[in-house]
């Protein structure tokens, strides 16, 4: 292999032109892997496609050679890879074909951990080994981990369904059986895999992509159950094992072709476009943000076309706020974000380019909108009384490349601002109408109640009277002169930063001083 050296610094060289992708090959080259990366991580890339035969790490330059048993296998991969950017460690790599038939790895050094790496994964591919010690920690996989993932599925613009979801876990191993509901007003499934380590590569690859452009975001972790128990197979539940169960609820169950389908092959036939239209996901579409993943699957066109939700054309459905009479001088995307952000997490916010005093606010859900609409319609901001209805959109669409903006349409969807995130969390409880008594909390120890009246003083407010709790000197009440000074206030003092590493939270108080 040494011999070809200068060609492998060619390699990474041409990457710099539009170079014509190389014929196939076994051997894929990949580029802009994290430096800090484990064998183990580099070879699961490879595994849902075939046997990975051999693999070389080039550290320094942050490459790797990865060898497929078939050339097949790795057409399949870098087929797979090439709409949407796998990711290892949250960065992106980029796979192509290599000019190299074959790897020629004998007598370099380094190469015994490699070895010890290909030979454990494909003893656990081939269901031989149980792993242990020293590997586990290669794998990160813990004692007794689960084969059972559970997925939450986060901005469901569109329906995600049990066939979708077959097909976007069956790429990494036999899918047993999934169970989806609601619980928390969040889209939850609960899904069984043979083996935990087909269960671990799912997780590794597919946390936090997206299903659609733009949203269904997976979130995914190892359940607790070691199995899931199956009473009936219909659109919300199935045990691929047992195509002999009732449908339950007066659904109809499989039809004989698609069950057939499901079980002789373990994937869905081509054919088989799913309930209302959709089309299967096959493969992953191209990102649309630079630094995010691109959705699983879905082709935009069924996205942005004919799919709405049955009954997303009912009024109460709709999570996008119209928000209108709006002091056009002031107001700016960032402070419709932290407003209606204290009622629900906002996604996006839109000021109309032409008629800056109205914008678009999508809210997550559409309880949210709601919420948002009830406590904020018929406030004054910056001298003008707010206007909320709910909206004819039902997405904030974001400005397309090039497409004249100025700022005025942003994506807030993956905001660390978002105060609801955690299902069960104590902001629902404290969701107060705007009121002239804020509460403040996340206030560091060096902080004093002038410092607290000083900055508010600063943004213009009348402070009449401020303390700390008794209790806990993090948090304060502060009352100012009118609701709409404290309306004014927040937006422009929430997450404002204190030093000590604590940023402000501010939300409106049910008390006063």
């Amino acid at each position: 292999f040494s011999s070809n050296t200068s060609s492998n610094g060619n390699e990474s060289k041409k990457f710099k032109g539009n170079r014509s992708p190389c014929s196939p090959s076994r051997v894929l080259h990949l580029r802009k892997i994290p430096s800090d990366v484990t064998e183990a991580e580099v070879i699961s890339l490879g595994l849902p496609f075939g046997k990975v035969t051999n693999l070389l790490m080039l550290k320094g330059k942050r490459q790797a050679f990865l060898e497929m048993a078939s050339e097949e296998a790795a057409v399949t991969m870098v087929n797979y890879y090439t709409p949407v950017t796998p990711q290892l460690r949250s960065q992106p790599v980029y796979i192509q074909f290599s000019n190299h038939r074959e790897l020629k790895t004998d007598n370099l050094p380094n190469q015994a951990r490699t070895q010890a790496a290909l030979q454990a994964v494909n003893a656990v591919q081939s269901g031989s080994l149980a792993i242990t010690g020293a590997l586990a920690t290669e794998f990160r996989l813990l004692p007794g981990q689960s084969s059972v993932l559970r997925i939450i599925v986060e901005n469901l613009f569109y329906p995600v369904t049990l066939e979708v979801l077959y097909q976007i876990f069956s790429k990494f191993g036999t899918v047993l059986k999934i169970i989806t509901f609601t619980k928390n007003s969040q889209f939850q499934v609960l899904l069984q895999y043979a083996d935990p380590m087909n269960a671990h590569y799912a997780k590794m690859a597919l946390d936090g992509q997206n299903v659609y452009n733009a949203c269904c975001t997976l979130r995914i972790d190892f359940s607790k159950l070691t199995s899931l128990n199956v009473k009936y197979n219909n659109d919300k539940s199935r045990d691929f094992t047992r195509l002999d169960l009732p449908s339950g609820d007066g659904q109809p169950s499989l039809e004989p072709s698609i069950a057939t389908a499901f079980g002789a092959s373990g994937i869905i036939s081509s054919s088989y476009s799913g309930p209302a239209g959709f089309a299967p996901a096959i493969g992953l579409s191209v990102p649309s943000v630079p630094g995010t993943l691109g959705p699983l699957g879905m082709p935009n066109s069924a996205v942005s076309g004919r799919m709405t939700l049955p009954g997303a054309t009912a009024v109460p459905g709709n999570s996008v706020l119209l928000v209108s009479n709006l002091n056009s001088e002031v107001i700016t995307p960032h402070g419709l974000f932290i407003l209606f952000g204290v009622y629900g997490d906002v996604h996006r916010v839109k000021i109309m380019f032409n008629k800056k005093e109205n914008a678009l606010v999508q809210m997550a859900d559409a309880s949210q909108a709601q919420l948002a609409m009830s406590h904020l319609n018929g406030q004054r901001l910056y001298g003008k009384l707010l206007r909320a209805t709910l909206s004819k959109h039902h997405t904030v669409q974001l400005p397309r490349e090039g497409q004249e903006d100025q700022g005025l349409t942003k994506d807030y969807s993956n905001s660390p601002l978002h105060r609801f995130k955690k299902p069960g969390s104590k902001n629902f409880q404290n969701i107060f109408p705007p009121s002239a008594t804020l509460h403040l909390s996340n206030i560091p120890p060096s902080v004093t109640v002038d410092d607290l009246k000083n900055l508010f003083a600063s943004t213009g407010s009348t402070v009449k009277a401020c303390k700390f709790f008794q209790k806990d000197h993090k948090m304060a009440l502060i009352q100012l002169g009118s609701v709409e000074e404290a309306v004014q206030a927040l937006i422009e003092l929430h997450n404002h930063d204190l030093g000590e590493k604590h940023h402000l939270r501010v939300s409106f108080s049910k008390s006063t001083i």
